[in-house]
């Protein structure tokens, strides 16, 4: 029993140690939060003029606040009181804590957060006394409960959003103001220097809207109606503005250094033109890889998170039409982006008009573009080809190093199984199982010099959609410098080549085209180099990986050739 009282003795003595370290850093009333750094100056200025201990903060949400101290907690709410009743500061000023404070504006130059409290400019609470006829008039519970009753269904939900924003509620957003919203503003009102009565003023709502709207209007949030693609909604209509028709997008440009843009999605459809969207939306750059993604029934829905945005997009397909959207936000401004977005959704309306197929038609095209979208690219893009009938790949390791996805063909992911930065090869393994149309025959012995052979290859990185054989000659079974594992070939190759496999005539493989040295030297462009099949067997055991012997069975056709170059040889792609 004694070791349990001390036990509570303890956590009672740290809760008030911890409760009179943040009293030590102090409070303060909040007076005013302007939009822009330059109208809060001027006003901030206003204030210094007749209050002591004006300071100026940038808050989370982006706007900016100009408050009064920082003082202890019972002298914050006496300089509330005093000078709420002698028209000093707004009605509806305050108690604010540093957490929701940013960078100091005002002075300029200061830095007083987290210096400890300054003595209170007030007199005695009789002042307040004294000056209570200066007091603006203020309702009383009944006065404000009928106040209350005004309010429709959905500003009263829009209040218990503000107060779970503030982190006072934590219940169903139903509108009734039960026992546990009752609480909540009994807890709003305490925390800001007000009386808790437990029904909040006519302005009080407005303070503790105004509070809750500030990342809303900071973004000039306001419906947006577009009659051509049938959608409304409301959007941040100071950080974006229209830019183009582009079928199935309408495009929106950023109109502010913010860099938001957005897009509507507007188009004829099915289920199959749903899915085609959905994957083609992950090909963007405006849709990095990261991120969930669902496509369930008739919509789906896809955030992507890197390169210094987040993006989401969700669209849903009924009665034939598919209606959506997607907004591009900056990472850092998570506070704004959330609020933006939960407005976007809850305000998402559509009709029965859809965009013209034709919208746009008239606007730069290219490969590299989808309705006016650059497609993402990959860091780089590199042959290789399949080693044993569960799919696994011999390709160089410069394609393998560094990237946050490897993909064959774009889409099916692949991860490193074995890589020797020695030699350049590495060995990947597919995270599903694969069934390879051909599988590499390893022909261990060594060519002949001035031999045929031919390398299979993405020469041109996938713009070509297959793979395409180069003809040469074995020039050496050494490297340049006579290196073992190594032979030159008198073949002309090109960087995305690198990896393929190298056939003699009987269709065998007899090595794996490498990439040109980096040196100061360029060689000459009939120089290639090629690991040989002793190297290539000695890398696949270390991963775990058998791989099949040629045989010896002829020259074969050039078709058949082909055939098994196809069958085997893979386009890699290594993404940021």
């Amino acid at each position: 029993m004694t070791r349990i009282v001390s036990a509570i003795f303890l956590v009672l003595l740290f809760g008030l140690r911890a409760a009179n370290a943040q009293q030590d850093l102090g409070v303060w009333v909040q007076v005013e939060a302007q939009p822009s750094l330059r109208d809060a100056q001027e006003r901030a200025q206003v204030y210094s003029r007749s209050l002591p201990d004006v300071n100026g903060f940038r808050l989370n949400s982006g706007w900016y606040a100009i408050v009064i101290g920082p003082y202890l907690r019972s002298d914050a709410e006496q300089v509330l009181s005093v000078y709420r009743a002698e028209g000093q500061i707004p009605a509806d000023s305050y108690i604010a804590v540093s957490n929701s404070f940013a960078q100091q504006f005002w002075p300029i130059g200061a830095n007083v957060l987290n210096r400890g409290t300054v003595a209170t400019p007030v007199e005695p609470s009789e002042r307040i006394q004294e000056n209570a006829t200066l007091q603006p008039s203020q309702e009383t519970r009944s006065q404000a409960l009928r106040g209350e009753r005004l309010l429709t269904e959905q500003e009263r939900k829009d209040l218990q959003m503000a107060l779970q924003a503030s982190g006072f509620y934590n219940a169903t957003i139903d509108g009734a103001f039960g026992v546990g919203t009752r609480r909540s503003m009994q807890e709003w009102q305490r925390f800001n220097g007000y009386e808790p009565t437990g029904v909040l003023t006519t302005l009080q709502r407005k303070a503790l809207m105004d509070a809750y709207n500030a990342p809303l209007d900071s973004v000039g949030m306001g419906k947006y109606t577009d009659a051509r693609a049938g959608i409304e909604l409301d959007l941040p209509l100071n950080v974006m503005a229209f830019d183009r028709y582009q079928a199935p997008f309408v495009h929106f440009k950023p109109a502010s250094d913010l860099n938001a843009k957005a897009m509507l999605i507007s188009q004829k459809g099915t289920p199959a033109t749903l899915r085609a969207l959905y994957d083609v939306m992950q090909s963007l750059e405006i849709v990095p890889l990261g991120g969930p993604r669902e496509l369930r029934g008739n919509s789906f829905s896809i955030e992507g998170r890197g390169k210094g945005i987040i993006s989401y997009t969700q669209a849903t397909l009924e009665n034939g039409n598919i209606k959506g959207f997607t907004l591009i936000w900056p990472e850092g401004d998570d506070a704004r982006r959330v609020r933006v977005l939960a407005a976007i959704r809850n305000s998402f309306n559509v009709t029965n008009a859809v965009l013209d197929d034709g919208a746009g038609a008239e606007a730069e095209q290219s490969i590299d573009l989808v309705s006016g979208l650059r497609i993402r690219k990959p860091r780089l893009s590199r042959s290789g080809f399949f080693a044993d009938p569960n799919g696994s790949i011999l390709t160089v390791s410069e394609v393998a190093a560094g990237c946050s996805r490897i993909t064959l063909e774009g889409d099916q992911n692949v991860q490193v199984a074995w890589s020797d930065t020695d030699l350049g090869v590495a060995v990947l393994r597919p995270t599903q199982t694969l069934a390879p149309i051909s599988v590499a025959e390893l022909n261990p012995s060594k060519p002949r010099i001035q031999s045929n052979v031919a390398v299979s290859g993405f020469s041109y990185e996938g713009a070509l959609g297959a793979p395409t054989l180069t003809f040469g000659q074995i020039a050496d079974i050494r490297g340049l410098n006579g290196e073992e594992g190594v032979k030159r070939l008198d073949l002309s190759a090109l960087p995305g080549d690198a990896g393929g496999p190298v056939f003699d005539d009987s269709g065998n493989v007899v090595g794996m085209l490498m990439p040109s040295p980096s040196s100061d030297r360029t060689l000459p462009q009939s120089v290639s180099l090629a690991a040989n099949v002793e190297r290539l067997t000695e890398v696949l055991a270390k991963a775990g990986v058998a791989g099949q012997p040629g045989q010896n069975t002829g020259q074969i056709s050039p078709g058949e050739l082909s055939r098994r170059a196809n069958g085997m040889t893979v386009l890699i792609h290594c993404w940021d």
